[in-house]
């Protein structure tokens, strides 16, 4: 699995006992409306999408890994403070937590793009960041 990211956050969820895992792109950190209610976009759809997805697996959500990238500061001449970034990136840390996964590894924030790069039952995650 592959995915780009900038202000948007990637999580993996990975079940250490299985090659099971799920990857999620999230754009927006605020709820989805009712317009948008089926977007995976919006981080509370993507994670409920990733927890459903494993059920349906027989992989219970609470014993996998997690690892979270992205939310850089895609505009920092722009944007000094809080940015959407880190909006995001508090969002995903704090839904994690809730919910009873470790986060094993990440890589946030910064003023960089980030390629990350996985195969389900290998190791981590890799990423190579970019310079804005």
């Amino acid at each position: 699995m592959e995915t780009l990211l900038g202000s948007c956050v990637a999580i993996v969820l990975t079940d250490p006992r299985r090659t099971v895992g799920v990857m999620c792109h999230i754009v927006h950190a605020k709820p989805a409306t009712s317009a948008a209610t089926n977007s995976a976009a919006y981080a509370d759809v993507a994670l409920e999408t990733m927890y459903r997805l494993l059920s349906a697996h027989a992989v219970t959500p609470k014993l996998c890994e997690a690892y979270v990238f992205g939310g850089g500061n895609m505009f920092p001449d722009l944007v000094q403070v809080s940015n959407i970034g880190d909006d995001n990136v508090r969002w995903v840390f704090d839904a994690l937590e809730a919910d009873g996964i470790a986060v094993l590894d990440h890589d946030v924030g910064g003023r960089v793009y980030r390629r990350l790069g996985w195969t389900v039952g290998h190791a981590p995650p890799q990423v190579i960041a970019v310079r804005v």
